[in-house]
């Protein structure tokens, strides 16, 4: 069980088996149950966008915390608080 990758032993859980329950299937495999849950959603083009700005932004001026990079943006017209940087 240690050599198999977290990802396979994922997929071995089976939701549909009625004798094991999937909270003790994920004890067996040594997973948590909330990652056996867990349903990634994709990201909106507008955060997509604003991470390219920041990443590119952060690239010429590492220096800047989240208080001048929430400034930067708000100076290239995007409305974004402090907790969204």
């Amino acid at each position: 069980l240690c050599s198999v990758g977290r990802d396979q032993r994922r997929q071995m859980i089976d939701p549909k088996r009625a004798r094991l329950p999937i909270i003790r299937q994920c004890t067996l495999l040594r997973l948590n149950r909330s990652g056996v849950y867990y349903r990634s959603v994709p990201q909106s083009e507008a955060n997509l966008e604003l991470m390219r700005l920041i990443d590119a932004q952060f690239l010429e001026t590492p220096y800047y915390g989240s208080r001048q990079m929430t400034w930067h943006l708000r100076r290239l017209g995007h409305e974004v608080g402090r907790k969204r940087v």
